[in-house]
């Protein structure tokens, strides 16, 4: 990518007309009235009818008519060339040899929109080129000064190893206007607006999404720029349509395209906002290069979401959602799940493999008629890799149809799948993936909910197993969700200690009589509190053993473990402290 060519805010022929030495002349505009905002780049005093041929387009034509002839056909041939050079405007100064503006040239101005002038005083010509020349160098030395400074701090931050929301963030405030960077499958990966609108700014990218897009990620196929401009004068590139008055350029190097930056209307910048756009592109290029892995694009706009939706940082529903559908992820008519997905037991490799593993196979599994975000869960402790996703699937998906008795949900079964395809020959055959899947929603609120719950709830016992995948289920596993979601208050903390307490300190004491698997023994219990015979099994004990350790829980606890309230007392307090688990 070259360095782009300065530009600088354009001197309008409404600018001139409003300058003193012109306005000396008395002017008139007599034609092409809708070109006022035509710019210009230069001043030109025409004599004759020679040096029509030396004109480049978009300079201002100062002339007296000297030189011009005088019957209609030559005039008509001579107004023809003026115009078809392109000026800016015409100042045609009255007097000596012409008393009006000739028909001819009025006619052709007008016609295509080309401001002609006259003056009805003598005015110095070149006072009025001096002056303008004066403006037009002063707006290329102050373009060129911008564009350093625009080229200075991007450097910087390319220096500090800046992240890209940083970047934009700082594009935004150069522009005074909404940036949005998007991937090459027009999903946005980060943007920045004074106002923080979203609703506002993404509204092109959340329309262009279509309803069932198939997942992608920052290196996939770019889309090629376009440019039609649309009825309501909307810019179309590609399937975005942005407002008139936007700026879109390719973020690519080295023959590689993988985005693009866009800036949506707001006031003219001394180096032209295109040119600021186009350095911002130029240093995004740059640090995209040098993330060989693709990571900070891939992760930073899903990590974002996250932090809008579990931090509430949303002002109303529609905001949420027309980030999440701008983002890639469609909320209209489809159901949202949030969910978690863990490894457990050893993965006989580093992390970061298992991560991708889990990464991959979730992916897989919700494709291609679902959609999912999702990022690494940094506050899981276990030493596993371990992912909170948004998953959003069409409303009749049979993926997120409820299972049939014990059997996993179906989602499980495809997950189990994936990973049998994908995960390496010398993975120990111990090792689970735990899925984790809260309350299906049709709408932002309810996943808000749906996430945090499962988040709260960590690894419960699966509710359901297929090949190497266990799966937990909000709809199946209701108390649970609850317990979890207020265990980290003061007061169940409290309650589950004192619930437990003669248990947890049998357990942890030594000596003759302490075997330390009471809280072991009361779980295998509890979950089958009507067959103890089934529950001695889980708990790996002979039913003599395994009755002797509920004889001595009811003796601690001073309880007696047939009676219902008991077991739903002992059950909330496991599940406060995470000796529900699995």
């Amino acid at each position: 990518m070259q360095n782009p060519a300065p530009e600088f805010i354009p001197i309008t022929v409404a600018d001139v007309l409003a300058l003193p030495e012109l306005r000396a002349g008395d002017p008139e505009l007599v034609a092409g009235a809708n070109g006022l905002s035509r710019s210009l780049r230069w001043a030109h005093v025409v004599a004759g009818t020679g040096a029509l041929d030396l004109l480049d387009g978009d300079e201002l034509i100062l002339t007296t008519g000297a030189g011009w002839p005088t019957d209609r056909a030559a005039l008509d041939e001579l107004a023809r060339k003026l115009v078809g050079a392109n000026p800016a405007a015409v100042v045609f100064e009255l007097g000596t040899h012409f008393a009006r503006a000739p028909e001819a040239l009025s006619g052709v101005c007008e016609q295509r929109g080309i401001p002609l002038i006259v003056l009805h005083d003598e005015v110095r010509f070149v006072q009025i080129t001096q002056r303008i020349h004066q403006l037009v160098l002063a707006a290329q030395t102050e373009a060129l000064s911008a564009r350093a400074e625009v080229h200075t701090m991007l450097t910087e931050l390319g220096l500090n190893r800046s992240p890209v929301d940083y970047v934009i963030e700082r594009l935004a405030e150069t522009l005074d206007a909404p940036v949005v960077l998007e991937d090459s499958a027009e999903h946005v990966i980060a943007w920045a607006a004074p106002d923080r609108d979203p609703e506002r700014v993404l509204r092109p990218w959340a329309a262009g999404q279509p309803a069932a897009a198939g997942g992608a990620t920052a290196d996939g196929g770019a889309t090629a720029d376009g440019g039609a401009t649309a009825d309501g004068g909307s810019i179309i590139d590609g399937g975005i349509a942005l407002p008139a008055g936007s700026e879109r350029v390719t973020v690519e190097a080295q023959e590689r395209r993988w985005g693009r930056l866009s800036a949506l209307p707001g006031p003219p910048h001394p180096a032209g906002r295109r040119t600021v756009l186009e350095l911002g592109a130029f240093a995004l290029a740059l640090g995209r290069l040098a993330d060989a892995s693709g990571e900070q694009w891939l992760r930073l706009s899903s990590k974002q979401l996250f932090d809008t939706l579990l931090s509430g940082r949303f002002r109303s529903d529609t905001d949420l959602a027309t980030q999440l559908t701008a983002a890639g992820l469609p909320v209209a008519e489809r159901v949202l799940i949030g969910a978690t997905l863990r490894g457990t037991g050893d993965f006989g490799a580093h992390e970061s493999l298992e991560r991708a593993v889990l990464e991959t196979g979730l992916r897989r599994a919700v494709a291609p008629e679902g959609r999912v975000i999702l990022v690494p869960d940094d506050e899981t402790a276990s030493g596993h890799a371990a992912l909170i996703a948004i998953l959003s699937f069409p409303q009749d998906d049979p993926r997120v149809a409820p299972p049939n008795g014990d059997a996993a949900p179906p989602l499980a079964a495809r997950l189990a799948r994936e990973l049998d395809m994908l995960l390496p020959s010398t993975t120990p055959a111990s090792w689970r993936a735990h899925l984790g899947l809260g309350a299906a929603s049709r709408g932002v609120r309810g996943l808000t909910t749906s996430l945090e719950r499962v988040r709260a709830a960590g690894q419960l016992r699966p509710s359901g197993a297929v090949g190497r995948v266990t799966a937990q289920q909000a709809e199946r596993q209701a108390l649970a969700y609850l317990v979890r979601g207020l265990s980290a208050a003061p007061e169940v903390q409290e309650y589950a200690a004192q619930t437990l307490g003669p248990l947890l300190a049998h357990d942890a004491a030594s000596g003759p009589g302490h075997t330390g698997d009471l809280v072991a023994v009361l779980r295998a219990y509890l979950d089958h509190p009507t067959n103890r015979s089934l529950a001695a099994q889980r708990a790996r004990l002979s039913r003599s053993v395994f009755y002797q350790r509920l004889a001595l829980i009811e003796e601690l606890l001073d309880v007696d473990l047939a009676d219902g309230t008991t077991i739903a007392t002992l059950a909330v307090a496991l599940l406060a402290r995470g000796d529900g688990e699995g």
